[in-house]
């Protein structure tokens, strides 16, 4: 039993349960925020080394033991995506700080990023289905605040969009749980992994697992992605990077706890649908990318690619392909922040979000210009930055089991992305400076959009540097994912 396990989910919890009698006083709800993410970083990189020190650690919530009670798990995948999540929201936090503007500010915005968190932490860390879903409407819940305040006439079509295909996906999960608990009689992962077994996967099951992948695929925006673009667009910057960083990766990640848990035994029902997805999913993304000419489209059809690559780790199934597909997780994470947060940057300096309304941002404002451009770089998988050993070990890990097809997309797709993010560095930073249209001059950048980015484009160079380090913590990760005996026995010894 270990207490540190409810701390990622506790401390921001009761942050907004205070933040929300602070309404109105804007400079104690930044400060309560940061050191409640200091506070749950700190709790976050613990977990991490005790897990890494000690092994697969559980919490019986009220001492009942499994598969009866509430019980929180933490082996080395969950650990990581908790310190990294944690890691995105500290600096999406940072970046806030004056620049999604006071009338959000003083209407629950911070309240709303903190039980964010909760949702987000809670999916990693749970170890039962119905928490899971529990954890995923805490999530989603305050995901449909943080898009629609401002309450400008696109956020609001692209809310009510959002919110409909996540009822929609919640409904069908709960329809799922319903099928697997009347089917199995347990929502304990690691019950359900052994239940299955013993019944063996067929039939009822395989068809249960098909609904669960429908399920979540929908949250993570594999192949049925057509609310992303829209959705992820319409808020401000900061917002734009926590949902780009996190929310499609809490999908992936119960795509890949599911399909490596409980579902694993018979692959050729699901694994083979779950490739065909990841395939379209990067191609489709890769067009998109291509064919739209402003910043947010480009950068949001970027994570609809990345989630087709991850899914082609999981089709895979290989000990690399599983490996790379939690370090690429953990890079995409960071990355897809950097972007969305210098996205937001050169935005406001231009005025626009056409790119060809842009150009010359370079010559006043070069280490935006750079940061952008190490981002492009990682996320295309360019060494030596941290996006490159999660796409190598996920190709590698493909061509091991004869996925060739989806490893010459993967390639392809990594190409069109590095093109459409140098494009838009092209755009913006070179050429002629135009002038802001209809807009006076921007004054210099804030301290804090300039200390967010500045820090996370540091761990990105340093993730990529430091891969071996890293690779450590994500060896073992991938040795839990390949060999699920290690997180039942963790779970159900006592």
């Amino acid at each position: 039993m270990n207490n540190l396990l409810v701390f990622p989910l506790l401390i921001p919890l009761c942050t907004a349960a205070v933040l929300i009698f602070l309404k109105n006083n804007v400079a104690a709800q930044r400060w309560i925020s940061a050191l409640s993410m200091l506070a749950t970083a700190s709790a976050s990189a613990a977990l991490l080394m005790k897990v890494k020190a000690e092994g697969i650690q559980t919490l019986h919530m009220s001492g009942w033991l499994p598969p009866y009670g509430i019980v929180f798990t933490a082996d080395m995948l969950a650990a990581l995506l908790v310190l990294a999540a944690t890691a995105v929201s500290a600096f999406c936090l940072i970046y806030s700080f004056g620049t999604v503007g006071a009338d959000r500010e003083r209407h629950y915005y911070y309240p709303f990023m903190q039980f964010l968190m909760v949702g987000v932490n809670g999916s990693f860390l749970t170890g039962d289905l119905f928490n899971l879903f529990v954890c995923f409407e805490v999530m989603l819940i305050s995901s449909y605040a943080l898009i629609v305040l401002g309450g400008t006439k696109k956020q609001l079509r692209e809310t009510l969009k959002y919110m409909l295909i996540n009822i929609l996906s919640s409904t069908l999960f709960v329809a799922a749980v319903a099928y697997l608990y009347g089917a199995v009689g347990t929502l304990n992962m690691a019950d359900l992994s052994v239940r299955v077994a013993e019944a063996g996967q067929g039939g009822v099951l395989n068809a249960i697992a098909v609904l669960f992948l429908i399920v979540f695929s929908l949250k993570a925006g594999l192949f049925l992605f057509f609310w992303l673009p829209g959705s992820y667009g319409v808020p401000p910057a900061a917002v734009a990077a926590l949902f780009g960083g996190l929310l499609t990766k809490v999908g992936l990640y119960a795509l890949i706890r599911t399909f490596t848990l409980i579902f694993y035994h018979e692959p050729q029902a699901t694994h083979g649908w779950i490739g065909w997805m990841a395939g379209a999913t990067m191609v489709l993304g890769a067009l998109g990318a291509i064919a739209y000419a402003d910043v947010q489209r480009i950068l949001n059809y970027n994570v609809v690619i990345s989630v087709g690559f991850l899914a082609f780790g999981l089709a895979a199934g290989s000990k690399d392909s599983l490996d790379g597909a939690v370090f690429y997780l953990l890079h995409d994470m960071l990355a897809k922040a950097l972007l969305f947060l210098l996205g937001g940057m050169i935005v406001h300096l231009a005025g626009t979000n056409k790119l060809k309304e842009m150009g010359g941002l370079i010559k006043r404002y070069p280490a935006v210009g750079w940061m952008f451009f190490a981002a492009a770089l990682a996320v295309a998988g360019i060494p030596p930055l941290s996006g490159f050993a999660g796409k190598l070990l996920l190709i590698r890990g493909g061509l091991q089991e004869r996925e060739y097809e989806l490893a010459a997309i993967s390639l392809a797709s990594s190409l069109i992305v590095l093109y459409s993010l140098i494009r838009l560095f092209m755009h913006a930073f070179w050429g002629d400076e135009k002038a802001r249209p209809g807009r006076e001059p921007v004054p210099a950048l804030s301290i804090g959009m300039l200390a967010s980015t500045a820090c996370l484009t540091v761990l990105v160079i340093a993730v990529g540097l430091g891969s071996e380090w890293v690779y450590r913590f994500v060896a073992e990760a991938g040795d839990t994912l390949m060999n699920p005996a290690a997180y039942i026995d963790a779970v159900l010894k006592e």
